[in-house]
């Protein structure tokens, strides 16, 4: 090939590569901190590319997250960048500010709705509406990376039976913490939930004895996740002491005086503790 041919066909590849990626790369997954894959591959060596995927930021714009418990499984989390998420969203309990990001499930209508306020940027929801699908969020907004880990349901009110992937833990990655919300958690995980969910350094837990799972199943739940913050959430019927009676000298208990958080990776309790707002006492 004449050199002159071999410098066109060298830019069309060229200018081919540079538009087609473009797409794609919107489609590619981010990477996560908290799902530590180095350590399980001692051995392997990753390249750095100029098109990888997004990581967030260990210390993005700031610090510290906040976390509003506005009741039930319906928590507010402000970013340090600003975006504001709340987690089991039904329309009843809202933050003061229309929030950028919700996240739904649907074991019972107190855990979403299908006519959420129209300024919602992003509606995310822990189950597919694809038959036989599953859902799959990979989301960045802002300083927050959001996914998700399904899993499985009963039917609600005493039906019967099951419904494979129909709920979901979301998690929420925000100035190097790795925050979870195990939203209508009916099983106990299985290993490779744990694998998918990876480290959590704040975890959201029902703690209602019975609708979600009784207090031993929870508790057997948290002892594996061994966050460094439980706040419990989602109490009817028993006193949270039923739920928390379940753990021994190796996690802390706090009753707080009122219904909200502030932690950074800094300050972050150097033993598990279960930090009970006082919405949920």
């Amino acid at each position: 090939m004449k050199p002159r041919y071999l410098i066109l066909a060298i830019a069309c590849l060229a200018a081919s590569a540079a538009s087609a990626p473009a797409g794609a790369q919107e489609q590619r997954k981010p990477a996560s901190q908290c799902q530590a894959i180095a350590e399980n591959i001692p051995k392997a060596t990753f390249a750095s590319f100029s098109a990888a995927p997004p990581i967030i930021s260990a210390v993005s714009e700031g610090e510290d997250v906040k976390f509003n418990y506005l009741g039930h499984s319906t928590f507010e989390i402000d970013t340090p960048a600003g975006i504001i998420i709340a987690t089991d969203y039904n329309g009843w309990y809202r933050p003061m500010t229309t929030p950028d990001v919700v996240t739904m499930n649907k074991a019972h209508t107190t855990h979403f709705t299908l006519t959420p306020d129209p300024g919602i940027k992003h509606v995310l929801h822990g189950w597919s509406d694809v038959p036989g699908e599953k859902a799959n969020v990979n989301l960045v907004v802002g300083d927050a990376y959001i996914r998700n880990v399904t899993t499985d349901i009963r039917f609600s009110y005493g039906l019967g039976g099951s419904q494979e992937d129909g709920n979901s833990i979301f998690i929420f990655e925000v100035a190097g913490l790795c925050i979870g919300h195990l939203g209508h958690l009916h099983y106990e995980l299985t290993d490779a939930h744990y694998t998918e969910i990876g480290r959590l350094d704040v975890v959201m837990v029902p703690v209602d004895g019975g609708l979600t799972m009784g207090a031993d199943s929870m508790s057997r739940v948290i002892k594996r996740l061994r966050s460094s913050l439980i706040l419990p959430m989602h109490r009817r019927g028993p006193p949270v002491n039923a739920f928390v009676s379940m753990f021994g000298k190796d996690f802390d208990i706090a009753y707080a005086p009122d219904d909200s958080i502030t932690v950074s990776m800094r300050t972050l309790p150097k033993k598990p503790l279960i930090y009970v707002m006082k919405g949920v006492q």
